[in-house]
């Protein structure tokens, strides 16, 4: 088992590192003592995210009413939480290497994960979680299958085989990756969010996305049931279309099963593609 271990390690430790300017902001956001003008401050000395997040900010995705034209704006009408995690999202796709792309389909990866976590947001707020805290929803589904790109890049000839046996059986990703490589993406998405130095609230919702045991948190579980409706509703593909049942607790929490969720969330499609602006921004260099 250590030698598995040590295999993944080093493959996490291959994966680049988020600028200093992100690393800064994670960092002072963790610190309840943190004010509006300090993370502001830190965002404003790399114009490239500057601009790269106040494009975000004035998208169809925000659908604010009027043009934000300075970071200090954003950070009053976004809020905190939200700024950080729109500068974690912008800075997780853009950490991606562009060889990934000859192992995975990325678009196909991308609208998954953007679906994901657009669904995720919307459960969260039929929950009453505010527009602010829904925004750890989004990074969490946007993030959630980041350890398929790590075996992707770094272990390939062992990922192959899982998506092929995965495939041919139909069975779950993560068993078929804890057969052959004796460990699964959510565990190597927990070790990165580690070396990412990402909230703990948000690493707990990567390494635990596959657990259906319903003994989860309200954000855990929203995330595995808009995994689920992803999946059903065929948005893009992380390479798994198996369908896992909901837990009772899951469904007791909605009051609702999978086939009414999914009907209560009309506006889905029309949300995941104004969120689009995430990944063309996060990638541009």
């Amino acid at each position: 088992m250590s030698d598995v271990r040590d295999r993944l390690l080093e493959a996490v430790e291959r994966m680049p590192a988020f600028p200093e300017s992100v690393h800064q902001v994670l960092t002072l956001s963790q610190d309840i003592n943190c004010s509006q003008k300090e993370l502001v401050e830190v965002i404003k000395k790399d114009p490239v995210f500057t601009l790269k997040i106040l494009r975000l900010v004035n998208s169809p995705y925000f659908g604010l009413s009027r043009e934000i034209t300075s970071i200090n704006h954003a950070s009053v009408y976004l809020g905190l939480n939200t700024l950080k995690n729109v500068a974690l999202g912008l800075a997780a796709v853009g950490a991606i290497p562009r060889s990934a792309s000859t192992r995975m389909d990325m678009g196909a990866f991308w609208l998954h994960s953007l679906a994901v976590a657009t669904c995720a947001s919307m459960l969260g707020r039929k929950l009453g979680v505010s527009r602010d805290d829904t925004a750890n929803y989004f990074a969490s589904g946007l993030l959630h299958d980041i350890g398929k790109v790590v075996f992707a890049l770094y272990l390939p000839e062992e990922f192959e085989k899982v998506v092929v046996k995965a495939s041919a059986q139909g069975e779950p990703m993560h068993q078929c990756e804890l057969e052959i490589i004796g460990a699964t993406h959510a565990d190597l998405g927990g070790m990165l969010a580690d070396k990412w130095n990402l909230p703990s609230e948000l690493r707990d919702a990567i390494a635990l996305h596959h657990s259906s045991g319903g003994i989860g948190s309200q954000l855990n579980d929203c995330l595995f049931i808009a995994n689920q409706i992803t999946k059903k509703l065929s948005f893009g593909s992380a390479g798994n279309f198996v369908v896992e049942p909901l837990a009772e607790s899951m469904v007791n929490r909605f009051s609702m099963d999978m086939d009414a969720l999914i009907a209560d969330l009309p506006s889905l499609a029309e949300e995941v593609e104004s969120a689009r602006i995430f990944i063309k921004l996060g990638e541009s260099r």
